[in-house]
């Protein structure tokens, strides 16, 4: 091997222009870091393809278990509520709206830019044939699978350095801890959400495109010139790039050019914070003669890096349009604190709490906010503790990374511990407002850095203590416990039910967990159960407009109008542009008879709500109530205008234009929605009422019919039909269908009543026979 083609960050201190010679002691110093590891693995497992083997299969297994669940929690919002993922949708609006297929210049755009994963949903649903969450799941699990492959690569650089042969091969000098560290990311619990949920896979894409282009950049130094300097522009490029694109997939991916430009300088700039230090301390001149200073081809690559980093922040930002989003307090109650005191010592107690998933993650939770942790607001509060001990250990750390002798020690610990800062500080609060509490999908990337640390750690304990075997127990106890972890986890993402239940017993507290329970519970016709869980979310936050609107809702199913009309008032005062609040405390009030009321809370629905064809049709509904029949007709056409498929706005219009006797503009209305709702059977049944009216009646009948065979046990379908051919006196098959609507519904007045006068006839006809 040439030595002078390699480059270690083993490298002994201050040995910047070493030759063969002295990157020997280096590479001799990692074999034996790395043996301190043997009694875990053994050799026939430490080569790169097995070794990727076995992390990709573990990691696949972890989580396989998902692979059948459903559409749960946020998926509905950004997979089967988005119409981006559908073929109507140009491509080109993937470019122009959110994750949630909102516009980005919308001041309600939730402003999280992700179209590269949109576009994977995309790809899925057409090739899946819609929504069948099978296939959106095997793909999470196959990424992570390929992530954690990807990972011995990037461990094996972060604990073995960069080192080339002869033949521009990368050597994997760390085997063993590689392939410890990557088993530690692949089989992580924390990582279930990104994996099991559907849209974490926004996460995983982000890490995806993250770690290449990470290793991108390590491959810029794998030839030198004649200088001895390590460059490629191209490499570099190809990672600025790289980043970009990560970016696209979730906005965390643009941190990886910050950990590029660290790895550059202190790995390939082998920059020591101590040694400057100390030169700036005692005014060393020979500060000036550093390598770091004079390398050239660190300031370029440097330059590239932050024009780089400046140029993608500043397209995102254009492309972002009216500024960040709007969040409320409930999605961050703690960056809506008056005290600045109070903000820092909560966001600090945040960042123990995401400390702690990682060190522990068995208390894992779909959910973080709506009271789950309740803020901080004396230092009296038992839980500072938590703030204590994190930067305690933090402290620590920095000061072993920064001050340690032993170069290899400090250089390891400090890309572990910028591995775990620097992917995180978007959800820091630190540079902007976040929309959340807690987020294990946020922890993601900074896993690694963890993993990096926990890897050490074992390491130097096997170094120092004579008890190998009990370390291997540990730590093949620990993977197993997180394996199982995983598997039990991600069952529980399978499907809302189970999600929401298993958030009881770790955030009893958050509203959220008790409202999605009530919804779900709801869903299934358990109005009762729904009803108490809906309650104890209002009790936990008394500002819970949605769990108010909800309650309100069934409250109103269930006729107790007098207290839904009180929840949806307050909820209307609560958030006064709630357009569905508005529109469903009209619904109460027009069943109160208190029809001005009602028509201003429409009124204010559409108000908050342009486009809200459900609003104008309970409006059109209003009217007609009230016999103003023009009003009534315009309120349910806008319905349809804006919603063309809205089956209840068209039949509404045919009835109240049959009962009024306007039967040929009926007729017209009925052909015009049938047209663009061709299989709807509701449809079929009341234009064949009118055409049958009209006396056309082969057509009618042959409506009829459809109609019946979409739905044949609709007895009122059977009723009519016989009914038209009573009057055209087909009386033999009025009869059957007679019989066999009061079959379907014996108590129908109106049949029993024509089915006798058909009988009677009959009778005369058979008398005047003999």
């Amino acid at each position: 091997m040439n030595i002078y083609m390699v480059l270690s960050f083993l490298q002994i201190p201050n040995q910047h222009n070493a030759g063969a010679g002295g990157h020997q002691p280096a590479v001799f110093r990692m074999a034996v870091l790395d043996t301190d590891l043997d009694h875990i693995f053994p050799s026939s497992v430490l080569p790169p393809f097995w070794a990727k083997l076995v992390v990709g299969l573990v990691a696949i297994v972890c989580f396989a278990r998902s692979y059948d669940g459903d559409f749960v929690f946020d998926d509905s919002e950004a997979i089967v509520n988005n119409k981006d993922l559908q073929a109507e949708t140009p491509l080109g609006d993937l470019w122009h709206h959110d994750f949630w297929g909102s516009r980005l210049s919308s001041n309600t755009s939730h402003k999280s830019y992700r179209p590269l994963t949109v576009l994977t949903f995309r790809i899925n649903y057409y090739l899946s044939g819609g929504f069948h969450p099978m296939g959106f799941h095997v793909v999470n699990i196959l990424l992570h699978g390929g992530i954690s492959v990807l990972m011995v690569d990037v461990f094996s650089v972060l604990f073995g350095g960069l080192q080339y042969s002869s033949k521009g091969r990368r050597l994997h000098l760390a085997p063993r801890a590689s392939l410890l560290a990557a088993l530690l990311f692949a089989v992580h619990p924390v990582h279930t959400e990104c994996v099991a949920g559907v849209v974490g896979r926004a996460d995983l894409l982000c890490a995806l495109f993250f770690f290449l282009s990470f290793l991108g950049y390590c491959e810029a130094f794998r030839e030198s010139n004649k200088e001895g300097a390590y460059s490629s522009t191209f490499w570099v490029l190809l990672s600025i790039f790289l980043g970009a694109v990560a970016m696209l997939c979730k906005e965390q991916g643009i941190t990886v050019l910050g950990l590029n430009a660290v790895f550059d300088i202190l790995v390939i700039g082998k920059f020591n914070v101590l040694e400057i230090v100390q030169k700036v301390l005692h005014k060393d001149k020979s500060l000036e003669s550093l390598g770091m200073l004079r390398n050239g081809g660190l300031l370029f690559r440097m330059t590239l890096l932050t024009s780089g980093g400046a140029g993608v922040l500043y397209v995102r930002w254009t492309i972002m349009g009216t500024g960040p989003p709007a969040f409320t307090e409930v999605d961050n109650p703690a960056s809506f604190a008056d005290s600045m005191l109070v903000r820092a010592i909560n966001y600090n107690y945040y960042y123990s709490l995401n400390a702690w998933l990682l060190l522990c993650p068995w208390w894992l939770c779909f959910d973080w906010s709506m009271g789950c942790i309740p803020l901080i607001k004396s230092v009296s509060d038992w839980r500072v503790i938590a703030l204590a001990a994190l930067w305690f250990c933090l402290i620590g750390l920095i000061c072993q990374a920064l001050c340690s002798e032993d170069g290899h020690k400090r250089r390891i610990l400090t890309l572990g511990l910028g591995f775990l800062v620097i992917p995180f500080l978007p959800a820091s609060n630190l540079f902007f407002r976040v929309g959340f509490v807690v987020a294990e999908r946020v922890l993601y990337l900074p896993s690694v850095g963890y993993c990096v640390l926990l890897t050490f750690g074992f390491g130097a304990l096997s170094k120092h203590t004579k008890k190998k075997k009990l370390i291997a127990a540990v730590v093949l106890g620990i993977l197993f416990i997180n394996m199982l972890r995983c598997v039990v986890r991600s069952g529980e993402w399978r499907s809302e039910e189970q999600l929401f239940r298993s958030a009881l017993s770790v955030c009893p507290l958050n509203a959220k967990v008790h409202y999605n329970i009530g919804k779900n519970l709801a869903d299934k016709g358990n109005q009762t159960a729904a009803i108490r869980y809906y309650r104890e979310a209002v009790r936990l936050n008394p500002k819970y407009v949605h769990a108010m609107n909800n309650l309100g809702n069934i409250l109103k199913e269930r006729n107790e109008l007098r207290e839904a009309e009180e929840l949806l008032s307050l909820a209307v005062r609560i958030q006064p542009d709630f357009a569905a609040a508005w529109m469903n405390l009209g619904i109460v009030q027009n069943s109160l008879k208190r029809f001005e009321a009602a028509e201003q809370s429409y009124r204010m629905a559409i108000k908050h709500r342009r486009k809200y064809p459900d609003c104008y049709y309970n409006l059109g509904r209003l009217y007609a109530d009230l016999n103003r029949h023009v009003d009534a007709l315009n309120a349910w056409r806008n319905a349809t205008v804006l919603k063309p498929e809205h089956s209840l706005a068209w039949n509404n219009m045919i009835i109240l234009l049959d009962n009024t006797g306007n039967l040929a503009q009926a007729e017209a209305v009925g052909r015009e929605a049938l047209e663009l709702i061709p299989n709807d059977h509701s449809l079929m049944f009341s234009l064949a009422n009118v055409l049958g009216k009209s006396q056309k009646y082969k057509e009618s009948e042959a409506l009829f019919l459809k109609a019946i065979k979409a739905n044949p046990n609709a007895a009122s379908y059977h009723g009519n039909l016989a009914v038209l051919y009573h009057r055209w006196g087909h009386l033999d098959l009025a009869k059957k269908h007679y019989e066999i609507s009061l079959q379907l519904d014996p108590t129908a007045s109106g049949t029993k009543e024509n089915y006798g006068l058909l009988r009677r006839k009959l009778e005369l006809m058979q008398k005047k026979d003999v």
